[in-house]
């Protein structure tokens, strides 16, 4: 069964590779949804997948890139969103 998470990722997460780190992250776990860098300095996440992908990919959130320094996590229930057919960086900026 297919539930949906966002998670907002707080700490040093922007200009480290952090979108492509969870793009790639993503990808490898079948989770679709996105990525994308938020103006406070933070980045939102919104994923799709089965409960034990989501809980790996959290851990993998939680960790990032080895030049990140993830300090905290929001995580919060979203309705899925059948749009998402793969997992996309948005808001290339």
């Amino acid at each position: 069964m297919k539930v949906a998470k966002k998670y907002i990722v707080s700490g040093l997460v922007q200009g480290v590779g952090y979108r492509f780190f969870a793009e790639r992250v993503a990808n490898q776990l079948g989770i679709c949804g996105y990525v994308k860098n938020l103006w406070d300095d933070n980045v939102e996440v919104y994923a799709i997948g089965d409960e034990a992908s989501l809980e790996e990919f959290k851990r993998h959130l939680a960790e990032g890139p080895r030049s990140a320094r993830v300090t905290a996590i929001e995580e919060s229930d979203e309705p899925v969103n059948n749009r998402y057919t793969r997992f996309v960086i948005e808001g290339m900026w």
